[in-house]
């Protein structure tokens, strides 16, 4: 049976952990976006450049919704039990009577909900400037930018479970995440790509979510959507599980 009341208790405490702090966790990265959008319009979209039919900054505006998004998902399940670690109360999440599966549960929602709230506070933003961009494909929107969430919430936890001190942390950030999506499609259109560059962009699955998040708010994509759900949800899949064995068999967390 799922202990719902532990299940619930630590979500919210995962929660209220980030929420205390929102400017620094939801609003700013929030405005941090959208001074990255606003210098990439300033130094591209000046000539009226259309990309993929429309304009630069609506074009990049959605990949920049589900890129921070990821990013902070991560930021934020990679947090938790490293913490934990380092201050020596990793027995507060290990010794309370909650499954493996709760505890995943908990770490990953706390994680997806810090993700959707920077998704609705740059809505607002973009919404002001460039202007008018709300879902034409709802569940494209909603499906894409959960599996995002989720996947990086995923990574994050395994982050924390392997790494020993904030440099760890930093470096799987700074080595992986940023690269990725960086390379993902955020800023432009993988039509223009040719060779190598465009086939790491189909195996990069952060190009999925960008992909296909883009599709719910624009109705346009450059790649396969049933492709990308089936993808990310395989990666989640494998994702979730990996992390499940790992809190399971205890690794690096009860030696």
């Amino acid at each position: 049976m799922i202990n719902w009341g532990g299940l619930r208790a630590l979500y919210i405490k995962e929660v209220r952990r980030f929420f205390k702090v929102q400017l620094q966790t939801v609003w700013g990265p929030a405005f941090s976006a959208f001074l990255l959008l606003l210098v990439f319009s300033i130094a591209f979209g000046r000539s009226g450049k259309l990309v993929m039919g429309v304009p630069f900054a609506v074009f990049a505006a959605p990949g920049l919704i589900a890129m921070s998004m990821m990013q902070n998902a991560f930021a934020n399940a990679s947090f938790s039990l490293l913490v934990g670690k380092m201050q020596g109360t990793i027995v507060d999440y290990l010794m309370p009577p909650l499954s493996s599966g709760e505890l995943l549960s908990a770490l990953v929602g706390a994680a997806v909900t810090r993700a959707v709230l920077i998704c609705f506070a740059l809505m607002i933003i973009v919404n002001v400037w460039p202007g008018h961009i709300l879902p034409v494909v709802p569940w494209a929107a909603l499906y894409f930018g959960l599996m995002g969430a989720c996947m990086l919430a995923f990574l994050g936890v395994l982050t924390s479970i392997w790494a020993e001190k904030f440099d760890h942390n930093a470096t799987v950030t700074n080595f992986v995440v940023q690269p990725l999506s960086l390379l993902s499609g955020t800023f432009y259109s993988i039509e223009g790509l040719h060779g190598a560059f465009r086939a790491f962009s189909h195996l990069n699955p952060f190009f999925y979510v960008i992909s296909g998040f883009r599709y719910g708010f624009l109705g346009i994509a450059d790649s396969n959507i049933a492709v990308g759900a089936i993808v990310l949800l395989g990666v989640n899949a494998a994702l979730g599980i990996l992390c499940y064995g790992l809190i399971r068999s205890g690794w690096k967390l009860k030696n």
